[in-house]
């Protein structure tokens, strides 16, 4: 009986598999002839907006799918409205707003309380306003809100969280220089805004330290009032039972005075080359940058699609020339920025190797200049039309977006349904409206061009392109600081020269060390790791004045290091999970690995640690190639020497 059953499958199947398919059920075999739905209509659920009578304006969004309730109030004024000498004020108020805690209860106490209710209340400053937000879960809601409430109208700010805050204000302050990325980003955006303007200004060890307890509540007292707050409430709540109880707390919270126009004045930097050296770096950085627009211009529908089609993604044509196709750079776009309340900036940007920076800068002025003879196509214009359609749905995929994006649209003044004509609006788009878009605003001779990197390995000076600015990014002091005397050279060195006579005395003499022609050593690093201790062999024979062959006998089978003058440098990062790729590595049989670099091989030292903490990132045939500590154990002092 079973023997049939199996055998009418078979048959069944194989009946199945010749009948013919109908016609219109046949595989295409071209993907551009596969028919594509036009995207249904999005109408996201809209939150209820309710205003009080004192100006307060509050939405409310129900959302059911979890027991959770968030919410948000940002309130007008911000790092924009600071007085120029206490730049940081906004940044310092923000923090020390949740850390210095309410009159009757201390950061630290709020602390304890939210923690074990699983809570957050927090507090922050932007450039347009501050804000004030909470999380909880529902049923701790009624707990939860007070916080919120009291935090909003009644904070402390206590001098000592001020002085914490001030003293991690400084911090950052003294590292700000220390990624690159960071520094072409500030310095760019005083090219576009100018140095001046509130939106491009940083703080300084001096403004910070001009920032009193006082400022931080006389901020308060002219900017917390409920006609210059937008409060947000999503989460799993009655909207009508969440209502009475916002009324309840702040219906009676009394108006406050109109808050006066603070008018921003830009002043971009002259087009021309700008310039910050850095030399302890090997990729550049530049930055083309001028004015942008905001997001009310008639234009921004055609700038988004421009956007998405010069220098917007993958497919761009930035991306598909300098780094597809010329392989220039590691990452290459920009555009037409657009801010909601400001001007955005108008920048392109790319990433190259310090030897390509000014091949790059001449890729993109070429691109640039190709706008006008070779316009945006209307294929580049679909692909950038379904780039942004497509990616349109995630930006209000869940009612905290939809609430975000209202609140945002109620405290610029655009109208409620200004998201909503998005994509009916990006669908009306033309070819002729991309192009006019390019030549109204994109002009390569109005836009000051930064660079960041080391001018040292540059494939040619930077002033061979025009006349170059040097931008000083030097860090003033604190307020009342000495100059490090120690940092300064002393007037005489001569216990030095005595010493180092000493040593080379102690070595055979001047003429013994300059004669030596290579050094071998032989070593024993321990590798200890959560296995236990793996004690590895090396052996180094260093050629001078720039050869080295090591080799080292690892768990995972013998590494060999050869380093010659025309080898490309590694550069490993810390706990990196496989080596750069132009550490170029092959594995021989047995598992033997060799690497190449280059160095300049010092001369004997007179002295050496018998014992210390390395750190290595290597690429080797092991598992492990991730930052380590190892105890490093000379096993022979001093190498052999021929």
């Amino acid at each position: 009986m079973r023997t049939n059953r199996i055998y009418f499958s078979m048959i069944l199947a194989a009946a199945v598999l010749f009948v013919p398919l109908p016609r219109g059920t046949s595989q295409t075999t071209n993907w551009q002839q596969i028919p594509i739905a036009p995207l249904p209509a999005f109408h996201p659920q809209q939150p209820k907006r309710i205003e009080l009578s004192n100006g307060m304006v509050i939405f409310l969004e129900e959302d059911h799918e979890l027991p959770l309730i968030d919410g948000s109030a940002r309130i007008r004024g911000g790092s924009r409205n600071e007085p120029a000498g206490k730049v940081g004020l906004v940044d310092i108020f923000g923090e020390v707003w949740r850390t210095g805690g309410t009159k009757t209860e201390t950061g630290d106490q709020l602390d304890d309380f939210l923690e074990v209710r699983a809570a957050k209340v927090e507090t922050g400053g932007e450039p347009d306003s501050t804000s004030i937000s909470l999380s909880c879960l529902k049923g701790d809601f009624d707990d939860v809100f007070p916080v919120f409430a009291d935090l909003l109208k009644n904070p402390e700010f206590r001098a000592d969280k001020l002085d914490l805050a001030q003293k991690q204000a400084n911090d950052s302050i003294s590292r700000r220089n220390d990624e690159v990325g960071e520094i072409a980003a500030r310095e760019s955006a005083k090219l576009a805004y100018g140095a001046d303007n509130p939106y491009a200004r940083e703080p300084e060890y001096s403004t910070i330290a001009a920032i009193t307890r006082q400022d931080l509540l006389d901020w308060h007292t002219t900017y917390v009032h409920p006609n210059h707050i937008i409060l947000g409430i999503s989460g799993d709540f009655d909207s009508v039972a969440m209502e009475a109880k916002l009324r309840a707390t702040f219906e009676a919270w009394p108006r406050g005075p109109d808050l006066p126009e603070n008018e921003i004045q830009y002043h971009s930097a002259k087009p021309g080359y700008y310039l910050i050296p850095k030399e302890d770096v090997n990729q550049s950085n530049i930055h083309m940058v001028a004015l942008g627009t905001t997001r009310n211009n008639p234009d921004y529908y055609a700038i988004s699609v421009f956007n998405e089609a010069f220098g917007g993604g993958f497919s761009s044509r930035l991306f598909n020339d300098i780094r597809t196709k010329r392989g220039l750079a590691y990452n290459v776009g920009g555009g037409i920025g657009a801010n909601f309340g400001h001007p955005g900036i108008l920048q392109f940007v790319v990433g190259t190797k310090s030897g390509t920076t000014i091949e790059s800068i001449q890729a993109l002025d070429e691109d640039i200049d190709n706008l006008a003879k070779q316009p945006i196509t209307d294929k580049e214009i679909q692909e950038a039309k379904d780039a942004i359609q497509n990616a349109f749905i995630f930006r209000l995929d869940s009612p905290d977006k939809v609430l975000a994006e209202r609140v945002t649209y109620e405290f610029y003044g655009y109208p409620s349904d200004w998201l909503d004509k998005f994509p009916a609006e990006i669908q009306k788009v033309t070819a002729a409206d991309v192009n006019r878009v390019a030549a109204k605003y994109v002009h390569r001779d109005q836009l000051a061009v930064l660079v960041v990197g080391n001018t040292k390995e540059f494939d040619k000076p930077l002033s061979s392109l025009g006349p170059v600015k040097e931008i000083d990014i030097t860090i003033p002091p604190p307020p009342g600081a000495k100059e490090d005397e120690s940092a300064k050279p002393t007037a005489s060195n001569e216990e030095g020269k005595a010493l180092a006579a000493k040593v080379v005395a102690a070595m055979g003499g001047e003429e013994t060390l300059t004669a030596i022609k290579a050094v071998k050593a032989e070593l024993t690093l321990t590798q200890k790791t959560p296995q236990g201790e793996f004690p590895m062999q090396m052996e180094t024979v260093i050629v001078y004045p720039d050869h080295l062959h090591a080799e080292m006998q690892t768990p995972g089978g013998t590494m060999k290091v050869v380093v010659t003058p025309d080898t490309p440098a590694p550069t490993a990062g810390a706990d990196c999970a496989s080596p750069p790729p132009f550490w170029q590595r092959t594995t021989q049989p047995g598992g033997s690995s060799i690497a190449s670099m280059p160095a300049t091989m010092p001369r004997p030292c007179a002295a050496v640690t018998d014992r210390s903490s390395v750190s290595t990132s290597v690429g080797c045939p092991s598992a492990f190639s991730r930052k380590r500590s190892t105890n490093r154990q000379l096993s022979r002092w001093p190498p052999a020497i021929g």
